[in-house]
């Protein structure tokens, strides 16, 4: 849930006093929290909201927007990939190979990729061949692991940092970092509100279900309540995805991570220069190449093109099937990596290295044998990015998103509503009373400030709004103390 203010109704009966909040509650000082936190994160959160949306729905998109680049009508047998990859040189002989993409279904073309200083970080430019023909369908240039398109690359450097470059990326890690915290808070005082309404009339409390007999601001704030229970799942969620991708908040989960051995297994692309004593292909670690060192031979990389049809047999019959990346490496010290790629439906990313020499395999990661964390981070990123379940997941994305924005506007509404009507034309909305920490269990007071503290330190930019919120309100406080005087 998003923003201010969980106020009760309108009583169906003159306010008894056990619709108040009681002594020692933690309801004035979270609400107090959600009506600023709403206020002036949202719109960061409205920001996040439109792009990532956007880009939930960017992997179908694009398949219409560069058809002409994805697929073809041509038949008949794929040529050698030896081939395939060649063709693409012919289109971009300034440049050096760096991996491929076989088509994986009929009608579709192969991807091959060059690495081009020209481009920015984790950009490559893919030239697309017929696997049939061999005949280049064009250029463009792709991003990350995920191959995305140029549409798509926009779209999520706009949701990243509004193509600023890294200061932007603060605008998205605030989001984040208040996201779970609005979420979780406005939940606990709908709830709160639900068992208080409950108690004075069972027939009027509503937590899962519109309240459609209310009018006015009361119907605003079903809802804007209504609605945030059924979303605060998915927001938490996005939030904590998200924030792996930060740049203070995902240093500290990379670290824990690695602390607790929860990291993703990296698969290794050495080749051993011991004589080769395995020959054959297998699905184990012995076997490595033989007198294998680092050459700056031009014609190495035109060699180990031709070995891609080998490794590419070889990853098949070691199960590593579908759609898949294969690296080409630039040397003779290094080995070809062939690895499944994000797709829908697809649960499991296995890797494998093999000597494109002599076809042996050199090194096997199976999602398998990942830690659950590093198997759950994997799922959690395809997820969030809209991949795991194709185009439903797109849909649910796009709709969590559409919610997100109601309520939002919906929690504008309410505050907009509780402006005074009287005095002057600048007046906003009121804050709920202060004096909440005082309504506060000490014990409670010491170990939420303890809380407060380890969250902020390892969520940095919450803490230091959180900081910054506290004394904006003692500034707005001391004012009004003044202005009375």
């Amino acid at each position: 849930m998003s923003i201010p203010e969980l106020e009760r109704d309108k009583p169906v009966a003159p306010a008894p006093s056990s619709s108040a909040s009681p002594p020692r509650s933690l309801r004035p000082l979270i609400l107090r929290l959600h009506f600023y936190a709403g206020i002036l994160v949202a719109p960061f959160l409205v920001i996040a909201a439109v792009s990532g949306g956007l880009y939930a729905l960017a992997p179908s998109v694009e398949q219409l927007v560069y058809r002409d680049y994805l697929h073809v009508d041509s038949t008949g047998p794929d040529l050698p990939m030896s081939e395939q990859v060649r063709a693409a040189q012919q289109v971009r002989p300034d440049l050096a190979v760096a991996a491929v993409r076989p088509a994986t279904e009929p009608g579709e073309t192969t991807q091959v990729m060059f690495t081009d200083p020209g481009l920015g970080e984790s950009e490559r430019l893919a030239v697309f061949v017929d696997p049939a023909t061999a005949q280049s369908k064009g250029e463009l240039v792709v991003y990350g692991s995920s191959g995305a398109l140029p549409m798509r690359t926009w779209i999520s450097q706009l949701h990243r940092h509004l193509h600023l470059g890294e200061p932007g990326r603060i605008y998205s890690e605030l989001a984040a970092s208040w996201l779970w915290v609005i979420a979780l808070g406005g939940v606990y005082l709908w709830v709160q509100r639900y068992r208080t309404t409950r108690a004075r009339n069972a027939d009027a409390a509503r937590l899962w279900t519109l309240d459609r007999s209310s009018r006015g601001r009361n119907r605003t704030l079903s809802w804007h309540g209504v609605v945030g229970v059924w979303i605060a799942v998915g927001l938490v969620f996005l939030s904590a995805t998200g924030l792996t991708w930060s740049r203070y908040a995902g240093e500290n989960v990379g670290e824990l991570r690695t602390a607790l051995s929860w990291t993703t297994p990296k698969i290794d692309k050495k080749l051993d220069s011991a004589p080769n004593t395995g020959g054959a292909a297998s699905g184990g670690h012995d076997g490595h190449g033989a007198g294998h060192t680092p050459a700056s031979d031009p014609g190495i990389l035109d060699t180990n093109v031709g070995e891609l049809d080998t490794v590419l047999d070889v990853a098949r019959r070691s199960g590593v099937t579908g759609a898949v990346e294969a690296t080409v490496p630039a040397d003779t010290g290094t080995a070809f990596t062939v690895t499944q790629t994000r797709e829908p439906w697809q649960f499991s990313n296995d890797s494998i290295a093999v000597d494109g020499a002599t076809g042996t395999v050199t090194d096997v990661s199976r999602f398998a044998d990942w830690p659950l964390a590093a198997k759950l981070t994997s799922w959690g990123i395809a997820l969030h990015m809209g991949l795991l379940f194709g185009l439903l997941n797109q849909l649910i994305l796009a709709a969590l998103a559409v919610a997100l924005l109601a309520v939002i506007v919906r929690g504008y509404v309410l505050w907009w509503r509780r402006r005074p009507t009287r005095g002057t034309a600048r007046a906003v909305g009121r804050p709920p009373a202060r004096g909440t920490w005082r309504r506060i269990h000490p014990v409670a007071a010491v170990t939420g400030v303890a809380c407060v503290v380890l969250v902020g330190w390892f969520v940095p930019l919450l803490g230091l709004s959180l900081v910054a919120f506290l004394l904006v309100d003692v500034a707005v406080g001391a004012l009004g103390r003044t202005r009375a005087g």
